[in-house]
């Protein structure tokens, strides 16, 4: 069995599931690619290239594009879902009728489903009931991922073989694949880093210094691993590429999808108008609703989340909603050190008193 290549199936068009796609066909992987547009699976065939996502960047021609999830999915080792999180249940039941038990399936979309407040890699599970599911997340913009910059991100699962094999397909000289077994933590990360992107794209356009965007990294920071163990991660996870390596990348570049439209709305554009000139999925508009819903119910303390949903969906000005935050509540720096409780303790025996 060792001496046969591996076959990778990757479902969806976009420009990470292409970008790994070819990976994976670089690696000596027999790459099938599932997309729905008939048009774009015969240039990817005949150009190989992605016209529409990743214009600029030669896929590997081992890799077949093509509309028929049968064909795609046969004889898959390895299946890589890269399908917008609002999509993706649908596509994952449009595919079950082709996929098997032995067959590992992971995760590349960093969002969430709102109905049930569900991650991606539930829905994978609720779906299909197989023992082989993972997620991979981590600070990966697809165009430095197709450009071959050096790069590394996360496959997390509880399944020692699932990390095993996707380490083994994907990880290459300029792409680095490391393991982590809190695959909760892993994919929370993935989809809260989105929301404080457009955080720093706002702070940026409204001309904000460094200073503002350390603070401003740190204190997301803090809210994604509180907001994360509220719901069974392990904090330390977020010490690691697919908490603040992620953060990092999505918070300071242009690149990012969720930046480019916070930097919009820093601008003085609706929602709407910045959505409109991405012409691409920012999942991190809907995440930010659904988070800080999540939040209110949970009773998990998240002022930028709060704050950014009040400028994404109650009108309030981007600027005003800076103001605002710094007035909130000055609490503990790192929770799990000082817990907050006892910084309001303190000041109530009056040891905080300014």
């Amino acid at each position: 069995m060792s001496d046969q290549p591996m076959r990778v199936a990757v479902l969806g068009g976009g420009s990470f599931g292409t970008a790994l796609a070819s990976i994976a066909a670089d690696n000596g992987a027999e790459v099938r690619q599932w997309l729905r547009d008939p048009e774009l699976a015969a240039q990817i065939n005949r150009e190989h290239r992605n016209g529409r996502y990743l214009p600029d960047y030669a896929i590997n021609p081992a890799v077949v594009a093509s509309t028929a999830m049968d064909e795609v999915l046969e004889g898959a080792g390895l299946v890589l879902v890269s399908i917008p999180s609002k999509a993706f249940r649908e596509v994952v039941r449009q595919a079950r009728p082709f996929l098997d038990e032995r067959q590992i399936l992971v995760s590349t979309t960093k969002g969430i489903q709102e109905e049930g407040f569900k991650l991606m890699s539930e829905l994978l599970e609720e779906e299909t009931g197989f023992p082989h599911i993972g997620v991979i997340s981590g600070p990966n913009l697809a165009s430095e991922v197709a450009q071959k910059q050096l790069t590394a991100t996360v496959i997390a699962s509880d399944d020692a073989e699932t990390r095993t094999r996707v380490q083994t397909a994907l990880g290459c000289e300029y792409f680095r694949v490391y393991a982590s077994n809190d695959r909760f933590g892993v994919e929370l990360g993935g989809a809260l880093k989105n929301i404080y992107a457009i955080a720093a794209g706002m702070a940026a356009a409204l001309g904000m210094g460094e200073n503002t965007r350390s603070m401003l990294m740190t204190r997301a920071l803090a809210e994604m691993s509180r907001f994360a163990v509220n719901q069974g991660a392990n904090p330390m996870t977020f010490l690691g590429l697919a908490g603040v390596g992620d953060l990092i990348v999505t918070c300071s570049s242009a690149l990012s999808r969720n930046y480019r439209v916070g930097q919009a709305l820093g601008e003085g554009r609706t929602l709407e108008e910045a959505v409109e000139a991405l012409g691409q999925v920012a999942e991190g508009v809907n995440t930010v609703r659904l988070v800080r819903d999540k939040a209110r119910e949970d009773g998990v303390y998240m002022p930028l989340a709060e704050g950014l949903y009040q400028v994404l969906f109650a009108g309030v000005p981007a600027r005003e909603m800076a103001r605002l935050l710094m007035q909130g509540e000055q609490s503990s720096d790192v929770e799990f050190v000082l817990p907050r409780a006892d910084v309001r303790q303190d000041r109530r025996d009056g040891g905080g008193a300014a």
